[in-house]
């Protein structure tokens, strides 16, 4: 029997076949396992509040008449500024108290506007960064330079400093110090939490940012999928990887295929092309997916891209396909989620533990957040 928990809200109103693609953007937070008994309506509220104004952000893009590419990135810079997520200012330290972070973007289709970027460019990732404060700014505008950094997936200070020629912004590192993490970071290897290597941050609007999160040693990521009124699906995912990782440890979130996915396809055979036909929808699917989780199980299991093989060669729908491959996430033994976006408008954000942080918003403007497996999207 299947333990996989799916949130209440999988599957929203479908949208009009024959009104061409419209624009939705889902996002998370990360998933793991969150005790909903110890949490307060007011952590609860701060968490809500976050994820909503990630969604408002990307909204804002989209909304506009843009990219799909700068929504997911809106969103994800967001949840990288906010010390309560697991990426940018609110991620964990590795076994020497270090900060490296990871970040990835693929799109279905290259961006409207740039079209001089090759259909088989795809995407780009980046790994073990200590500088740069939002690593999805950087991994956008090393994809959006194929001249200088044709490559597939980049690390470290040379990626840093290509990124900061193309506009990214670097800072010291103790930018991302933040008591929360430190104190587990320090308690889970059994040393003392004081002194303390950075003055607390008092300018956080986040509130004290010593409190306890709701997800205890997270392994988890931030991500958004987005929907452009084009028909473009971008995925955006960020992170700090494992609490107490080894030094030099590199996720699922830089790998293409494990952490993130997005693309494209023609649908083949006459029969399925003239029944799509006769039902209004378009002969060409494009699927976007971000995941968060246990990364090793992700990379051991190409989740990601797995998804789009099954919607692809199986002709599975978007909800059957991610909810299969969590499955053999739990399976093997995998604590995760994953969020995907088809270019009908249809969401999935199956998990198989007990929370993820996650939201969509969608042409009303108005978004809906949720953060344990049997919260409804409000």
């Amino acid at each position: 029997m299947s333990h996989e928990k799916t949130p209440l809200l999988t599957s929203p109103p479908r949208r009009s076949t024959n009104a061409g693609p419209k624009f939705t953007l889902v996002i998370h937070g990360g998933a793991g396992t969150m005790d909903k008994s110890r949490s307060t309506p007011e952590l609860r509220a701060q968490y809500k509040a976050a994820l909503a104004r990630a969604l408002q952000a990307g909204y804002a893009v989209l909304s506009a008449g843009g990219e799909a590419m700068d929504a997911a990135v809106a969103a994800v810079s967001s949840l990288e500024d906010c010390p309560l997520f697991n990426a940018g200012k609110g991620a964990v330290f590795n076994v020497a108290g270090k900060n490296e972070l990871e970040s990835s973007i693929i799109l279905s289709k290259p961006p409207a506007s740039h079209p001089e970027i090759s259909p088989a460019r795809r995407g780009a990732g980046v790994t073990l960064l200590t500088r740069a404060r939002n690593p999805s700014q950087l991994v956008r505008a090393l994809y959006l330079s194929p001249a200088v950094a044709p490559h597939t997936m980049f690390s470290g200070a040379a990626a840093e400093d290509l990124g900061a020629s193309k506009g990214a912004k670097l800072v010291d590192e103790s930018y991302f110090f933040t008591g929360a993490r430190w104190r587990e970071h320090r308690r889970e290897l059994g040393l003392p939490e004081e002194p303390l290597p950075y003055p607390p941050d008092t300018g956080s609007n986040e509130g004290d940012n010593s409190q306890v999160p709701l997800d205890q040693l997270p392994t988890g990521t931030v991500g958004a999928v987005a929907l452009d009124e084009r028909g473009c699906i971008a995925s955006v995912t960020s992170t700090g990887g494992r609490t107490n990782k080894l030094v030099g440890r590199v996720g699922d979130t830089p790998i293409m295929g494990a952490g993130y996915w997005a693309e494209e396809w023609t649908v083949r055979g006459l029969v399925r092309r003239t029944w799509r036909h006769l039902l209004g929808k378009s002969h060409k699917v494009a699927v976007g997916v971000s995941g968060t989780g246990d990364g090793d199980y992700f990379i051991r299991l190409a989740t990601a891209c797995t998804i789009g093989r099954r919607m692809k060669y199986k002709h599975e729908s978007l909800y059957a396909a991610t909810k299969t491959c969590v499955e053999e996430l739990r399976h093997d033994g995998g604590v995760g989620g994953v969020i995907a976006l088809d270019n009908a408008g249809n969401v999935a954000m199956p998990m198989n533990c007990s929370g993820m942080y996650r939201g969509v918003i969608y042409e009303d403007g108005v978004p809906k957040t949720a953060i344990f497996d049997d919260d409804e999207l409000d």
